[in-house]
């Protein structure tokens, strides 16, 4: 069996420990996206469109949203831009911890 250089072994680790912040922000962004769509449109066919409904409360934090089809909409896309923020900061920080210390 043939021995890997250190060489080698660094570039293995950086290539392992490496997550894709792009990914992340994306995948980050639709779950949180379709997690409020989906809860709206829930609430909306249950006939729960009543202004003292808890998801109406997300109106304070988002401009435009109301426990409605077209907020659900709404709220899909500014928890899309939120959750992707959220978690390209989660692939920057992730990878800014785990680089392999040059020395």
């Amino acid at each position: 069996m043939k021995q890997i250089t250190t060489q080698e072994s660094r570039a293995l680790e950086r290539a392992t420990l490496h997550l894709n912040a792009q990914a992340w922000g994306v995948s980050v962004g639709f779950v949180c996206g379709i997690t409020i769509f989906i809860a709206t449109i829930i609430a909306v066919l249950s006939g729960n469109e009543l202004p003292g409904h808890p998801l109406g409360a997300l109106a304070l934090y988002l401009p435009g949203y109301r426990v409605s089809v077209a907020g659900a909409f709404i709220g899909f896309v500014y928890l899309f831009v939120i959750g992707y923020a959220l978690g390209r900061l989660i692939g920057v920080v992730y990878n800014f911890v785990a680089a392999p210390r040059r020395g």
